[in-house]
């Protein structure tokens, strides 16, 4: 197993269980406790993990990227729900939509009505959430399951097939060099595949997630239409990703 696929078995099974040991780890895996150690090491310096005694936490334990497999999140609630009805000022009566995985998006679903819409998801969280709203179309590409996604070469074939007219992406952390960035590669190819089917491109953050890089980067900033985000998001900060280039559209007052 190459490191880079080591890395992120390591962020999965520490998405799943908050803390890990070095000898669980390494049995896991099947490499050594020193390869572990120097994998831990590596993860560090990117500042995704913290190192204990004998094993390793996350550094950033509300920023998952994908859910729980019991409950969603509800952290941030309330940016979340801003940066949906930002989202619903772009989706009208007979849109076809795509939500990426996440939290943030699951809240988009939330807030949208029964409505003639056709929604392009892998989301289970988000499907459970619009199947009983018999006006919308929802589509669901297939693929294997990861925690509450669904993924693989099928749903990324799909996908390339469609007419989708706004995508929501969801990421892990946005940095004005690396970008979009997730922890498990599992999910690059249907985010890729969205952005470059959709005419437009909505990454959908909350203002924490500013200046956060996690482990793979699947997009630049310059592939998106914008960037939504709520109203916590600084001047400061504001003017940098403005200044790159990045539209931002922020929530209401």
């Amino acid at each position: 197993m190459n490191p880079i696929r080591r890395y992120e078995k390591i962020m999965e099974v520490l998405l799943m269980k908050k803390e890990v040991t070095v000898t669980d780890l390494s049995n896991t895996l099947k490499v050594t406790g020193k390869t572990i150690r120097e994998d831990l090491t590596k993860l560090e310096e990117q500042g995704l993990i913290v190192r204990i005694h004998g094993g390793a936490i996350l550094a950033q334990s509300d920023q998952f990227g994908i859910l729980p497999s019991r409950e969603p999140l509800t952290k941030y609630a309330e940016e979340k729900n801003e940066i949906a009805q930002v989202a619903m000022s772009l989706i009208h009566k007979g849109d076809i939509i795509a939500l990426d995985g996440g939290s943030t998006t699951l809240e988009i679903a939330r807030n949208l009505e029964n409505q003639p819409l056709t929604v392009i998801t892998n989301d289970v969280y988000i499907i459970s959430e619009l199947a009983s709203k018999d006006n919308i179309r929802l589509v669901v590409p297939g693929g294997y399951r990861v925690r509450n996604m669904l993924v693989g070469p099928s749903s990324t074939s799909y996908i390339q097939q469609l007419n989708i007219q706004k995508a929501f992406i969801s990421a892990t952390g946005v940095h004005p060099q690396q970008g979009l960035s997730i922890y498990t590669g599992d999910l690059i190819e249907f985010k890729q595949a969205l952005l470059a089917t959709a005419k437009e491109s909505f990454a959908v953050l909350d203002h924490h997630k500013f200046g956060q890089t996690a482990l793979r980067t699947f997009a630049s900033l310059h592939e998106l239409t914008a960037i939504i985000t709520d109203r916590g998001l600084s001047s400061e900060i504001a003017d940098e990703y403005r200044k790159l280039g990045v539209n931002l559209m922020l929530g209401a007052v």
